[in-house]
C-alpha cells in the first residue's frame, strides 16, 4: 500500500485577471521507505506540489480539486490545527535554508526537546535524551555539549543537520525535503544525502526530494518525476528516466548535463523559457521548446502515458500518433 497518494491535484491562484492554475492535474504516489526525487526548472511547479502535502499553501493559493492522502486518509481537506498535528508526528520538512526552520533565540535542544514533546507522550529527560540521539544519528560530534548551543553558533552543514533532526524528532513517515542541499557546498551535500539516505532506511520513512539538481536525483532517489509547467512530463525509476528518458524535456535536461568525457566547446541548452502561468500554451506546454513537436502537439494535451520502464506525457509515446513535423 502506498503511503502517500497524490490523485489529480489541482493548485489554483485567483488573480484581479483570473484564475492561474499552478499545479494541473498531477498524480503520483510514494511506498514506505521510498525515496522519490521531483525535478525540474524554477517555476514547474515543485516546491508547490509540496507546500500544498504539508498545508503550507501561501494564500491566495488553493488546492482547488483533487485528493492527497496519507496512510489512506485524506488531508487535503483538514483545517489549521488538523494539519497542525500531522506536520511533525506524520510528515517532517527539512527545507532549503535552515536558518528559516530554526528559531535564533532558543538553543537547539529547547527546540527538539518542545518537538518531541509536542508529538510523543515522553517526559522532558527522555525528550532530551532523544534529542541528544538525533543529533548523533545525524552526525553532529559531541552533542551533549552542542545541544546547549544556538543555531548561529553552527556552520550551514551542520545546521541542516539539525534540521534534519528535527524533521525525525517525532519519527514521521514521511519526508519532504525542499532542495535540501542547495545552500550547501559540494562535500557537505554529499554528506548530507547519505545521512537522508540512511535515516529513510533506518526509519523506514517515505522521503519526497525537490530538486533542480539531477546529480542529486541520479546519487539518491529510487523513483523520479520530471515536472514542466505545473505538470508531470514524465516518471519512473531512476535509472530509467536518466537512461532512457522518453520525453524531450528530460531529454533537454539531461543532455544539458556536462559530460567530464566529451570534449566540446559548448553547453547543450533547452531553448527557449518556461511559460509563465497566465500564458501557457495549448495542447502540450512544452510544444514551443521542442525539437520533435508535430501538429498534434499544438492542439491536444497529452496525459501520461506508457514509454517502457516509464510513463512519459508526450504524443511521440502514442502508438496511434502519425509523428509528422509541423
Amino acid at each position: 500500500m502506498s503511503l502517500l497518494q497524490v490523485n489529480n491535484l489541482i493548485v489554483e491562484f485567483p488573480s484581479r485577471h483570473g484564475t492561474l492554475r499552478a499545479i494541473d492535474d498531477i498524480s503520483f504516489e510514494i511506498a514506505p521507505g521510498e525515496i522519490l526525487g521531483v525535478v525540474g526548472e524554477s517555476g514547474a511547479g515543485k516546491s508547490l506540489t509540496g507546500a500544498s502535502i504539508i498545508g503550507l499553501l501561501e494564500p491566495p493559493g488553493r488546492v482547488a480539486s483533487g485528493q492527497i492522502l496519507l496512510e489512506g486518509r485524506r488531508i487535503d481537506n483538514l483545517d489549521h490545527e488538523q494539519m497542525r498535528h500531522i506536520r511533525g508526528r506524520k510528515i517532517g520538512a527539512i527545507f532549503q535554508d535552515p536558518l528559516t526552520s530554526l528559531n535564533p533565540l532558543y538553543t537547539v535542544g529547547r527546540q527538539l526537546v518542545e518537538t518531541i514533546q509536542a508529538h510523543l507522550p515522553v517526559s522532558g529527560e527522555e525528550a532530551r535524551r532523544r534529542a541528544i540521539g538525533l543529533l548523533e544519528d545525524t552526525g553532529i560530534p559531541a552533542a551533549a555539549q552542542r545541544i546547549g548551543h544556538y543555531p548561529h553558533q553552527f556552520s550551514g552543514g551542520m545546521r541542516q543537520r539539525v534540521v534534519i533532526a528535527l524533521a525525525l524528532a517525532a519519527e514521521p513517515k514521511l519526508i519532504l525535503a525542499d532542495e535540501p542541499t542547495t545552500a550547501l557546498d559540494v562535500s557537505i551535500q554529499a554528506q548530507i544525502i547519505q545521512l537522508l539516505k540512511r535515516v529513510c532506511k533506518e526509519h523506514g520513512a517515505a522521503v519526497m526530494l525537490i530538486t533542480h539538481d539531477m546529480g542529486v536525483i541520479a546519487e539518491t532517489c529510487d523513483r523520479v518525476a520530471v515536472m514542466y509547467a505545473g505538470r508531470i512530463a514524465e516518471i519512473g525509476p531512476v535509472h530509467a528516466v536518466i537512461n532512457q528518458p522518453a520525453h524531450p524535456y528530460t531529454m533537454g535536461l539531461m543532455a544539458a548535463i556536462p559530460d567530464i568525457t566529451v570534449d566540446r566547446e559548448r553547453l547543450n541548452q533547452i531553448d527557449g523559457t518556461m511559460p509563465r502561468l497566465n500564458a501557457i500554451p495549448a495542447g502540450c506546454a512544452f510544444n514551443p521548446r521542442c525539437p520533435r513537436a508535430f501538429h498534434r502537439c499544438t492542439a491536444q494535451r497529452p496525459d501520461l502515458l506508457n514509454a517502457g520502464a516509464t510513463q512519459a506525457a508526450c504524443w511521440l509515446q502514442d502508438a496511434h500518433a502519425e509523428a509528422q513535423p509541423s
